[in-house]
């Protein structure tokens, strides 16, 4: 089978796309025949060792996939061959075939597409957890969404709004801010043609949001933060932006404010049955279409590079795939 590989830290040229032996499951485990995998932001930091989490070299970088049961190992209930899955992984996506834990793979609804459900663990997972667990957010509250064209961030507008919340979206091009429109959005920024505090300053009233997502960081972060409402929750869900932004600690007593850790993939690892029932529930939301993955482009296995570059430079609107 075909598998990216990195082999040592480094950009996405340095991958190298090899061919390597078929995969055979051991004890709990599941191999799938890869239909499409998911293209997340973490995947760029990851292969230049710059992510939370360093998986030892060589190895092939992507999380979550969508595809067909190839095999099953022994102890393995609820799974066999044929079987349509969506998995999540620390490794292996990028790929034509993924291990994967069975308790890591749930069955894939019969009307989703491949290409769709590769693209759902991630994004929707992380913005679940922080926007409903980590946020509580509650019907009639503002929400501000941080790079709100990107996956996670057009993730966090739907669910907002199928909690009932009130959804600003913040982004950096009108292009960008068309989308979160479309996908629910009640109020846009334009955060590079207009003075983020002044923009929220109007979207809020002069309230501020009472919770804020934020998986961009950077210059971004403190602004927001300073315009947050009282007993608000900022939410620390990435840096896209690249730095990690140092707040002044008296902001957060000032609005009795707090600021909360968001990272779905430990999560998911330390509660998987919470972590399962939350995909559920926006498995049914999607059946509903209160929830609408974007999918925006396609990329061969061999084009991985290039799928992980454009992430970087943050041309991506909404989610792109790639397609062994």
């Amino acid at each position: 089978m075909k598998a990216v590989v990195c082999k040592a830290w480094g950009p996405p040229e340095s991958l190298v796309l090899e061919d390597l032996p078929d995969i055979e499951p051991g004890p709990g485990q599941v191999v799938v025949d890869v239909k499409a995998s998911g293209v997340n932001f973490p995947d760029v930091l990851t292969i230049q060792g710059k992510y939370q989490v360093k998986p030892p070299l060589p190895f092939t970088p992507g999380n979550e996939f969508a595809g067909l049961v190839r095999a099953v190992g022994p102890e393995v209930t609820g799974f066999a061959a044929g079987d349509r899955v969506i998995g999540f992984t620390r490794t292996g996506a990028f790929a034509e075939q993924a291990l994967a834990p069975a308790e890591a793979l749930m069955p894939m609804p019969a009307e989703m597409d491949f290409e769709t459900a590769a693209g759902i663990t991630l994004t929707y997972g992380t913005a679940h957890h922080a926007v409903a667990d980590r946020g509580q957010l509650q019907p009639g509250e503002t929400m501000l969404v941080l790079g709100a064209a990107g996956g996670v961030g057009l993730a966090a507008i739907e669910i907002g709004k199928a909690l009932g919340a009130r959804v600003i979206a913040a982004a950096s091009s009108a292009e960008k801010l068309a989308v979160c429109r479309a996908h629910g959005a009640d109020e846009l920024i334009n955060y590079d043609a207009a003075d983020l505090r002044a923009a929220i300053r109007a979207a809020t009233g002069g309230r501020g949001p009472d919770v804020i997502y934020d998986p961009v960081g950077g210059p971004y972060s403190e602004p927001a933060l300073r315009s947050i409402a009282w007993r608000g929750r900022h939410l620390v869900v990435g840096f896209a932006a690249g730095d990690i932004p140092r707040l002044p600690w008296n902001l957060m007593l000032l609005k009795g404010a707090s600021v909360v850790g968001a990272f779905w993939g430990e999560f998911a690892r330390r509660e998987p049955q919470a972590n399962l029932a939350a995909m559920r529930k926006m498995l049914a939301w999607m059946a509903e279409g209160k929830l609408r993955p974007l999918i925006s482009a396609r990329y061969a296995l061999a084009d991985t590079a290039q799928a992980l570059n454009d992430m970087a430079a943050r041309k991506v609107i909404g989610k792109v795939v790639i397609v062994p």
